[in-house]
C-alpha cells in the first residue's frame, strides 16, 4: 500500500514538474485584451452567410484563402499550393499554377498574379503559369510567413510577414504557425514593401501581433493592415506611422479586401476565445496550457462572419452564420458579371468549396 502511494506521489510530482518546466516553443508575453462586448450593435447576429451557394473545388484541394479578378477572370489561392481559375458560369475550376507552397493573399499587376506564399515568399505568376520569386529576404533576414498584399498608387507592393519566429514551412502548416504566434503574442509580425523598379524590399513597420490582411488605404499610398492578434485593423503609412481604423472585433480578423464604392470587406476566421482573452496577462499560465494534451487546449470555434466597413472604419453591414457551416471565413470579394450579376464570393481557410451569394 505504501509503495503504491509513493508511486502515486511521484506520478503527480512528475506531472507538476512537466507542466511547469517542460520546454515549449513559445515564450508568452503579457498583454491586455480588450473586453469582448459580444455580438451586439453593428455585430448583431444574422443569417447572411447561411445557405451559400457552393462550387466544389477539385479533388484533394481545400482552403480557397483569397480570390482575385484579373482581366475578367477569377483566380483562387488554396492551402494545397494550387492557384485555380474559376468560371462563374459553370462553377468549374481549372488548375492554373502551383507555387510549391501554400499561397494565401493575391492581387493582380500588369497581367500577372502577385502572391504572398508563407512557404516561398512574395512571388509572381504570369499568364502561362510561370513562377518567379520576387522576394524572400529583407534586411538580411528571411521572410518566414508572407501572408497578404496590396499594391499602392505609386506601384509599391506592400505585404505582411505574419511572424518572424514561427515560419509556416518550418512549423509544418500556416495554421500551426499562426497558433504559436498568437499564443505567444510576441508581436514579431511586420509590414514589408517591395519595389518592382529596383527589386528591393524594406521593412515599413514591425512589432505587429500577427500581421495578416493588407489592403490599399483610401489615400492610395498608405495601407490597412489586419493585426489578428489584437482583433483590429491599422492604417500604416509609408513611413511606418500607425493609426487604428477599427478595433475590438468580435472574432479573429484575417483578410481585408477592397470593395465597391470605397468600402472594405474583412473576414473573421473564428470566434474570440474567452479563455484566451482571460489569459492575455497571464503568460506563465499560457505556457502551462501549451503543455496540456491537445484535447484540453482552447479551441477555435467556427462562426462564419464577414463585415463591410467604409473608409472611416464604420461598420456598414455584416453577413453571418453562427453554425459556421462554411468554415473559417477569411474574407470576401464582390465581382460583377453581366450574366450572373453581382456576387459576394467568400473565402475560407478550410472549405472544400467556394461559397458565394448575391450582393448585397
Amino acid at each position: 500500500m505504501k509503495t503504491a502511494l509513493k508511486l502515486l506521489v511521484v506520478f503527480f510530482i512528475g506531472i507538476i514538474l512537466y507542466l511547469l518546466f517542460f520546454p515549449v516553443p513559445i515564450s508568452p508575453r503579457s498583454w491586455q485584451a480588450p473586453i469582448h462586448k459580444g455580438y451586439i450593435g453593428a455585430f448583431s447576429p444574422n443569417t447572411g452567410l447561411e445557405n451559400l451557394a457552393k462550387a466544389p473545388l477539385p479533388e484533394g484541394i481545400h482552403g480557397p484563402e483569397d480570390i482575385v479578378e484579373m482581366e475578367g477572370e477569377l483566380y483562387l489561392s488554396s492551402q494545397t499550393g494550387w492557384i485555380l481559375k474559376f468560371d462563374p458560369l459553370t462553377d468549374k475550376f481549372i488548375r492554373f499554377a502551383n507555387t510549391g507552397g501554400s499561397p494565401l493573399g493575391m492581387e493582380s499587376m500588369h497581367g500577372k498574379l502577385i502572391i504572398a506564399d508563407p512557404y516561398v515568399g512574395l512571388v509572381s505568376v504570369d499568364g502561362a503559369g510561370t513562377l518567379e520569386v520576387l522576394s524572400n529576404m529583407v534586411a538580411g533576414t528571411p521572410i518566414l510567413y508572407a501572408d497578404d498584399l496590396d499594391i499602392t498608387s505609386d506601384g509599391l507592393i506592400y505585404f505582411s510577414d505574419a511572424s518572424t519566429k514561427f515560419g509556416a514551412r518550418a512549423i509544418g502548416s500556416t495554421l500551426a504557425a499562426s497558433l504559436l504566434e498568437i499564443m505567444e503574442h510576441g508581436e514579431t509580425g511586420r509590414l514589408l514593401a517591395y519595389n518592382p523598379s529596383d527589386k528591393t524590399t524594406h521593412i515599413v513597420a514591425d512589432n505587429l501581433a500577427f500581421s495578416n490582411g493588407v489592403a490599399r488605404a483610401p489615400n492610395g499610398t498608405s495601407v490597412w493592415v489586419v493585426e489578428t492578434g489584437k482583433y483590429r485593423v491599422l492604417e500604416i503609412s509609408p513611413k511606418g506611422e500607425r493609426k487604428v481604423i477599427i478595433d475590438n472585433l468580435p472574432g479573429f480578423p484575417d483578410n481585408i479586401n477592397r470593395g465597391p464604392n470605397g468600402t472594405y470587406f474583412i473576414g473573421l476566421v473564428s470566434k474570440r476565445a474567452k479563455a484566451l482573452d482571460s489569459l492575455a496577462n497571464k503568460p506563465k499560465l499560457r505556457e502551462i496550457i501549451w503543455r496540456l494534451p491537445e484535447f484540453m487546449k482552447p479551441k477555435a470555434q467556427d462562426y462564419g462572419f464577414v463585415l463591410q466597413i467604409d473608409s472611416s472604419g464604420e461598420v456598414l453591414r455584416t453577413w453571418q452564420d453562427a453554425d459556421g457551416v462554411y468554415p473559417a471565413t477569411t474574407g470576401a470579394l464582390v465581382v460583377s458579371n453581366a450574366v450572373v450579376g453581382d456576387r459576394l464570393y467568400v473565402s475560407s481557410l478550410a472549405s472544400k468549396t467556394l461559397g458565394y451569394r448575391p450582393y448585397p
